[in-house]
């Protein structure tokens, strides 16, 4: 008898978005990595707040996906909301809708302003925010097509 938690990972959809949402938490590990470590560009308060929240990722799905464990969307979701939040209050710091005075990065290096945009507009806290949007449909997703297979079943 199978374990519903572990069902076979031959056509599981829900296997699939796991694996593509590690390779995103992972990319976005080492694009961070990069930015700061061979870029050599300065890291604010709220940055090391989104990769607190994202490189656990990068070990915990892939040992959900060996052998197959649906349950790791309810240790990495709180994860990718937190993540996601952050990202969003980061992008409000640089929009100037967050008064300085509410901002956490006063002293040190400031959190509002931006050492990389791409074309015009991508910044590395809008990065951070669409990377974190992604992942927390990827789990959803997964989440219900795990559910909807497991119904059929």
């Amino acid at each position: 008898m199978k374990n519903i938690k572990t069902a076979d990972t031959e056509n599981n959809p829900a296997w699939n978005l796991l694996f593509f949402a590690w390779i995103l938490a992972t990319s976005g590990t080492l694009i961070s990595l990069f930015f700061s470590e061979i870029v050599q560009l300065p890291v604010c308060v709220l940055c090391w707040y989104q990769r607190i929240s994202l490189y656990p990722l990068v070990i915990m799905l892939p040992l959900a996906l060996f052998p197959f464990d649906v349950s790791i969307i309810r240790y990495a979701m709180p994860l990718v909301v937190l993540g996601w939040i952050v990202a969003l209050f980061h992008v409000l710091v640089i929009a100037e809708i967050i008064p300085e005075a509410a901002q956490p990065c006063t002293l040190g290096i400031p959190c509002s302003e931006t050492h990389f945009t791409l074309f015009g507009f991508l910044n590395i806290p809008v990065m951070s925010l669409i990377a974190f949007s992604l992942l927390g449909l990827l789990l959803v997703f997964a989440k219900k097509s795990f559910i909807k297979k497991t119904k059929l079943n």
